[in-house]
C-alpha cells in the first residue's frame, strides 16, 4: 500500500485533477475517488451509468477489479473516466 498520484481527466470535465490513490485501490475505487472530485461539481450526475478507467487515448478500458498495484501505470499519468453502460 502506497499513495500513488495519478492525474484524472474525467469525462465532461474541463479540469484536470490530480488524484491521490493507493496503489492497492481497484479501478472501481479510483473511478469513485475521481467521480467525487467531478460528479455533481462540474459534471452532471448520470444514474445508471458505470465509470470506467483507461489510460489516457487508449481504447480499451481496465478490469474493473484490477488493481493499481498490478498496472504498469506510471505515478502522474493521464487516466480518463468515462460514463459506460452499468
Amino acid at each position: 500500500m502506497a499513495l500513488f498520484p495519478l492525474i484524472s481527466n474525467f469525462q465532461y470535465d474541463f479540469v484536470l485533477q490530480l488524484l491521490p490513490v493507493d496503489s492497492d485501490n481497484t479501478m472501481d475505487e479510483i473511478a469513485a475517488a475521481a467521480a467525487h472530485h467531478s460528479v455533481g461539481r462540474r459534471v452532471a450526475p448520470r444514474p445508471g451509468k458505470v465509470v470506467r478507467v483507461r489510460r489516457q487515448g487508449a481504447s480499451e478500458f481496465f478490469a474493473r477489479d484490477c488493481r493499481l498495484s498490478d498496472t504498469d501505470v506510471r505515478p502522474m499519468e493521464t487516466l480518463e473516466f468515462i460514463f459506460c453502460e452499468g
